[in-house]
């Protein structure tokens, strides 16, 4: 089983707290998270725990960021009332599911992961060599499997994490999902879904069993999908007897393949607090205009009679995010002939900039004004989560019996 059915799918994601948002952040993550809640159950998290795993000696700045960020995020347009809102430390099923994950995942897995080797050439100057650090994307699989999530947003240097996930959860449904008596109450399940569906099922699963027929594996599953009539748990013990394992306690999440961000920062490189070139999410708009307005252009245009080239413009690259097509021809044409000056270019980057920050501003100043309403929501959020995960992990401890009565 690869998802779980489409009318429990969830979707997690979660972001380190790392102070104020940019733009960047904005429409490469946020903008997404904003549809997402509208079509699927959401999970948004504040991933606290994960920021030590780099900032452990320097853990003062996380809190503030914290906050900053829940505010940035709600600005965006993220709706606790669509989404749960959470933060990832005060949901202690993260790291009871970690652990018992970690007893059981092999170290070889940890240690290919791309990230891993990638992160401590690029963090040279910390001392990364931890338990933590090494064990982060195994953290960040109980962080998904806690919820079964069906689809993890991620772009694609972060598949290979969800590969992981997928591994863990294989690994696990192996070694715990043969419950007492499992083919019995596969059997009374199948039944429950009539007599006709029934013998469609076990038609089915023989002939993927027998024959290795794939078809009849798809079509198995979304016979599954469509049963209204059984119980989640029957469900899953159904998809386990299916493809010859036991119950799916641990459903494999999907990478949810979300585009590159292509907000470019005021150089031209991509939008970077280590860069120095962002635009705040919330930034004050005079400063955003002195920003733009002082940003690098070509660097051929010395004079204003001087042509340009665009395709050299670091602003030609925000006219590719902010412009219509009416105005990127004035650009082209204008830049080109020497027709335009450089700030005469800019000013409608300048609009629509501020024009998009606008509400943003707006509905942050509800919650810097009232910061109990952000706690208000982090609380009733982690709540909500706390619930689901408490769930999960009542059926990994009854799967490992690790269930004292």
């Amino acid at each position: 089983m690869n998802t779980v059915p489409s009318q429990h799918q969830r979707v997690l994601s979660g972001m380190r707290p790392t102070g104020k948002l940019h733009l960047g952040h904005y429409h490469g993550v946020l903008k997404n998270w904003v549809q997402l809640q509208h079509e699927y159950s959401c999970f948004f998290f504040v991933a606290d725990w994960h920021a030590l795993t780099t900032e452990y000696d320097n853990t003062g700045i996380i809190a503030e960021s914290v906050w900053d960020m829940v505010i940035d995020w709600l600005a965006a347009g993220v709706n606790p009332g669509s989404a749960k809102v959470f933060i990832q430390s005060q949901v202690p099923e993260h790291a009871e599911l970690h652990l018992l994950l970690s007893m059981m995942t092999p170290l070889g897995w940890l240690e290919r992961v791309p990230t891993y080797k990638d992160q401590q050439e690029k963090l040279k100057e910390k001392d990364l060599a931890t338990y933590g650090f090494l064990g982060y994307p195994l953290l960040q699989s109980a962080d998904i499997l806690v919820y079964k999530a069906g689809l993890v947003p991620v772009g694609d240097d972060q598949v290979a994490h969800i590969e992981l996930t997928r591994e863990v959860a294989r690994r696990f449904n192996h070694l715990y999902g043969r419950e007492a008596g499992f083919e019995d109450k596969a059997e009374a399940a199948a039944k429950k879904m009539g007599k006709k569906n029934a013998k469609l099922y076990n038609e089915l699963r023989r002939k993927y069993q027998e024959k290795g027929d794939d078809e009849a594996l798809e079509t198995a599953r979304a016979l599954l999908e469509g049963q209204q009539n059984i119980t989640l748990s029957d469900r899953e013990r159904l998809f386990g007897y299916l493809e010859g394992g036991g119950k799916i306690i641990l459903p494999e999440p999907q990478p949810l393949l979300t585009k590159a961000s292509k907000m470019p920062g005021l150089d031209g490189q991509k939008m970077s607090k280590s860069y120095g070139n962002t635009i705040g999410l919330r930034e004050d708009p005079a400063e955003v205009e002195k920003k733009l307005r002082t940003m690098p252009t070509d660097p051929a245009r010395v004079r204003k009679t001087d042509p340009g080239d665009p395709e050299k413009c670091p602003v030609w690259q925000l006219h590719q995010v902010y412009s219509n097509d009416e105005v990127k021809s004035w650009v082209q044409e204008g830049c080109r002939s020497a027709g335009i000056g450089c700030l005469d270019c800019k000013q409608p980057v300048i609009d629509q900039v501020i024009k998009e920050q606008a509400p943003m501003r707006e509905r942050a100043e509800e919650f810097i004004n009232n910061p109990n309403l952000v706690r208000k929501v982090i609380n009733e959020g982690g709540e909500q989560a706390r619930e689901v995960a408490r769930s999960t992990l009542v059926e990994v401890r009854q799967s490992m019996g690790l269930e004292y009565r």
